[in-house]
């Protein structure tokens, strides 16, 4: 089969299977599959789930699925692409996959923006992107993306993939997180409320070794001068402290 689209292959059958399992468990209902590609992943999922939706955008690859599971009517294919198609509309689901790299973001930011229906997510990813959901507070890999996503959701590393467990090896590890949603949101946040949060959390990360004072200044005028984190860098502060300081803020934005 052709490898196109910067595409990883993950071969390694003991990986595939916890993968399978962390997102599954013993069954699930229905899952949605990003990414099936040669079907590694899919054979394992089928025997978990009563209905499975693989999302693979290279249509040999999609042709090659079809033909594979051709006498399993759990499996419904769909050559399109996944930053584009709703993945909502079959209904309650897990989501899991092994991204392309260069578009793992945008999948997270896309998990992110579904409803309580869909309550948990396994993906392989770049190591380095693993790294940040996973960082803590003062590590250089702590960052918007730790934050947004952990202002929804509670993470969790899964496995580690080193580059021989692919075909054709990528240069770098990967590694499986999985991604379960909180009941609500930090903070309690409404969907509106979590948006102007986030929007905060970028301006405070606007440039990663501006102070808070620095970075929010153009934003907040001098709102922020006297508090004591105004001398800190955000990657020094604990989800709990951005939801406080951003009730503090608007709390005194409101009154002035």
């Amino acid at each position: 089969m052709p490898r196109r689209l910067g595409q990883h292959f993950l071969i390694r059958d003991s990986i595939l299977e916890r993968l399978a399992k962390a997102a599954c468990g013993a069954h699930t209902p229905l899952a949605v599959e990003i990414g099936a590609g040669r079907g590694a992943l899919t054979r394992h999922l089928l025997p978990r789930t009563d209905e499975l939706h693989a999302i693979e955008l290279d249509a040999s690859l999609a042709a090659h699925l079809r033909e594979k599971f051709k006498y399993d009517q759990k499996l419904h294919v769909h050559e399109a692409d996944v930053l584009e198609i709703d993945l909502s509309q079959w209904g309650p689901g897990t989501i899991v996959g092994n991204l392309p790299y260069y578009i793992t973001s945008p999948i997270i930011e896309k998990f992110l923006a579904l409803d309580k229906r869909f309550p948990s997510a396994v993906f392989l990813m770049q190591w380095e992107v693993a790294e940040r959901l996973l960082a803590q507070p003062g590590s250089r890999a702590y960052g918007y993306l730790t934050v947004a996503v952990r202002l929804q959701c509670e993470v969790e590393m899964i496995v580690k993939a080193p580059p021989s467990a692919f075909s054709p090896p990528p240069k770098v590890d990967s590694a499986a997180v999985r991604l379960l949603r909180k009941a609500e949101s930090s903070g309690g946040a409404t969907a509106e409320t979590l948006r102007a949060l986030l929007t905060f959390v970028g301006r405070c990360f606007a440039h990663k070794r501006k102070t808070l004072r620095n970075n929010l200044r153009p934003f907040y005028a001098h709102l922020i001068d006297g508090w004591p984190e105004a001398c800190l860098r955000a990657e020094q502060l604990t989800i709990d402290q951005f939801i406080e300081l951003y009730q503090r803020i608007y709390t005194k934005a409101e009154q002035t």
